[in-house]
């Protein structure tokens, strides 16, 4: 199931345990973000909003906020002894998506833990047992 929503004037595709890279939002590290703008909804029963699908939300949980590379903006007027030097860096926040919720319902106040992965099992190269 995905969904595609719309924050900070940008939509996103989005599934559950994605992690994306939006504009700065409200709150602390490891609280629950709601997005309530969802545009439309994939899965088994698609459905497209006109604008926005009723009842949908998005909620993530809030890893981390960063800032991007700087931005530098340097203006010069030739023969006039004139520069402007302005850096500029964006903020964002990092959000890892817990899960796409249809008709109405409300997201859980905390977020659910990640699943455990399995470590892969190195197994030895076939070309060094070859040359013994």
């Amino acid at each position: 199931m995905f969904a595609v929503i719309k924050t900070g004037g940008k939509q996103y595709r989005v599934a559950a345990e994605d992690v994306i890279r939006v504009d700065r939002v409200e709150g602390e590290p490891g609280s629950v973000v709601q997005f309530g703008e969802v545009l439309a909804v994939g899965g088994d029963k698609p459905q497209v909003g006109a604008p926005l699908v009723s009842g949908a939300t998005v909620a993530g949980e809030l890893i981390e906020h960063s800032r991007g590379d700087k931005v530098i903006a340097f203006k010069k007027r030739r023969r006039k002894n004139s520069r402007r030097k302005r850096g500029y860096r964006h903020e964002f926040s990092v959000i890892r998506i817990t899960e796409i919720l249809t008709e109405g319902k409300k997201p859980s106040d905390k977020a659910p833990p990640r699943p455990k992965r399995e470590k892969k099992v190195a197994a030895a190269p076939a070309s060094a047992e070859a040359n013994k």
